[in-house]
């Protein structure tokens, strides 16, 4: 089963805005700070350039991942599945070792940031992914073990 990045449409206006400030300004300042940074100095054991251009870097990956993810995403709603089957942009609530846990499948950049984000590439998420409410499913942890996780309710976000 193949995942799509679901966004609302508030999170990619604000992934837009987000992305458009980082284009202009963003660049500008980084820019003048390599320069200022350049100017005083010996490059080779100049700390705030080297910082500067780690910034950049930094700054221009978040552009390209920005860009992907407006260019790829889908805008909207996930289509409603199967009713009681879990999919994208849900938020789901397991129970993991006797332990309540509730999440926001999906991106992280959807989340207003009150709710634990997993991605449905996750172990956790593509184990849960299409599960239906009240089928326990298993998935390998990092550290190799095999962890049950029942799906005890499914709603969208």
């Amino acid at each position: 089963m193949t995942t799509q990045t679901w966004l609302t449409q508030e999170a990619a206006d604000r992934l837009r805005a987000e992305l458009e400030l980082l284009e202009s300004s963003g660049r500008s300042e980084i820019i003048k700070k390599i320069e200022v940074a350049r100017s005083e100095g010996d490059l080779k054991e100049n700390g705030g350039y080297h910082a500067a251009r780690e910034e950049q870097g930094k700054m221009e990956a978040r552009i390209r991942q920005l860009k992907h993810m407006l260019e790829h995403a889908h805008i909207g709603a996930p289509p409603a599945g199967e009713s009681g089957m879990v999919g994208p942009g849900m938020v789901i609530t397991v129970e993991i070792a006797g332990d309540e846990m509730k999440f926001l499948l999906g991106s992280r950049e959807i989340s207003s940031g009150d709710l634990d984000v997993y991605s449905e590439k996750s172990p956790l998420g593509s184990a849960v992914l299409g599960a239906k409410i009240g089928q326990t499913v298993t998935y390998t942890a990092p550290n190799g073990k095999e962890i049950k996780v029942a799906v005890l309710a499914a709603e969208q976000f």
